[in-house]
């Protein structure tokens, strides 16, 4: 069963799940894992000598999986590259099959983003951000006919570029900030984080996943189910933040708008919007339920453009 709002689905999927191309037996079971997303890889998880079975398996699958009720996106290569072009030849003739969406690896232009869009106008673009030449046009990309959501691969960025990362990631601190900046400015669905390749970390998921949260980001890529429930887990509001944006939406309800003092601090509009955010955040991670009221003017326009 198809999603009721497939892009709807893409633009709030917390969770993308790769699996690799060339293992189709894996393809269902990533389905049921309670991803929010899956992400079928023709790119880094499929070897060399594998791409062609990769392709093949791809699109005999892709009719029974667009009615899974999970967005089925698939990784493709560079268009820089001749996998890149054959990746997208075999997804355009599929263009009957509704594809969740298609992650562009290492997208360098707005070029190469108009490439895909007009081989398959109807598909959302998830352009993945892992090179210099990429963070330098970045705008370009963001505001391209078709983007959906910005990704990071930031292990690919730092490849590229040679910077090399403590745990806390600090020194792509600007490339985030880029993101989520451009993010914003074209309307974007919220941006989707790189993957946390420490599998039996939880604790590093979590903080990995709630640095993204801090940057705006609401989604993070990852390659093992059982990373799924965690990343769920960071992105939703802690007890203590659902507590305070309720009582600061009570505030303002009470002060009918006028800025009030809560708990000595100054609750104005800024802080009512963070309010409602927090409160949005929890609805689309089950964490409670959110009024329409409590919601009204804090949406996002997620629909691709073009």
């Amino acid at each position: 069963m198809a999603p009721a709002d497939p892009l709807a689905a893409l633009a709030e999927a917390r969770s993308f799940l790769f699996v690799p191309g060339h293992r189709p037996q894996r393809f269902a079971k990533a389905l049921a894992s309670g991803a929010d997303a899956v992400v079928l890889d023709l790119e880094d998880a499929v070897p060399p000598n594998d791409k062609a079975h990769a392709r093949a398996a791809i699109a005999q699958a892709l009719p029974a999986l667009a009615n899974a009720g999970v967005p089925v996106v698939v990784r493709i290569h560079s268009l820089a590259s001749e996998a890149g072009a054959l990746d997208l030849a075999c997804l355009a003739e599929q263009s009957t099959v509704a594809l969740g969406g298609i992650m562009l690896a290492k997208a360098e232009s707005a070029a190469q983003i108009a490439s895909v869009h007009r081989r398959l106008p109807a598909t959302p673009l998830l352009p993945l951000i892992e090179s210099a030449a990429g963070y330098q046009a970045l705008a370009e990309i963001a505001a391209a006919p078709g983007v959906c959501r910005l990704v990071v691969g930031h292990l690919d960025f730092m490849a590229d570029t040679g910077i090399r990362c403590g745990e806390d990631e600090r020194e792509l601190d600007s490339l985030r900030f880029a993101v989520a900046i451009q993010t914003r400015l074209n309307r974007l669905a919220p941006a989707i984080d790189g993957v946390t390749v420490a599998l039996d970390d939880e604790a590093r998921l979590q903080r990995d996943t709630r640095r993204a949260l801090h940057f705006g980001f609401a989604a993070k890529l990852c390659i093992h189910p059982r990373q799924v429930a965690g990343i769920h887990a960071a992105l939703a509001p802690t007890e203590g933040e659902m507590a305070w944006a309720r009582r600061v939406i009570q505030a303002d309800q009470a002060a009918q708008g006028a800025a009030v003092q809560l708990d000595g601090r100054m609750v104005d509009l800024p802080v009512v919007l963070q309010a409602r955010a927090t409160l949005r955040r929890a609805g689309r991670c089950g964490a409670a339920s959110v009024t329409a009221s409590v919601m009204a003017g804090t949406g996002f326009a997620a629909a691709p453009r073009g």
